[in-house]
């Protein structure tokens, strides 16, 4: 999932019948749930909408996720 250039795990719980997640590429945490699909789409906007609110009130910078690609090159004798 991805929300104002935030992005979002999930985890299906079956004991619990629920879904959960939190916003990946951040040190803080914001998580989310939903017993479907659309709840968990749902809340996890609510998330960030929230994070993005509570980091105004506080005079806090909102982390920017970070996100990439790690290219290695390795000689042919390691493959």
């Amino acid at each position: 999932m991805e929300f104002k250039g935030y992005r979002g795990t999930v985890v299906y719980e079956p004991d619990d019948e629920m879904y959960h997640g939190r916003l990946a590429g951040i040190s803080d945490t914001i998580t989310y749930e939903g017993n479907t699909a659309e709840e968990l789409e749902t809340d996890f906007r609510e998330a960030v909408e929230d994070y993005l609110e509570t980091c105004e009130e506080i005079g806090k910078k909102p982390e920017k996720p970070y996100f990439g690609q790690l290219v290695l090159s390795v000689s042919s004798e390691l493959l």
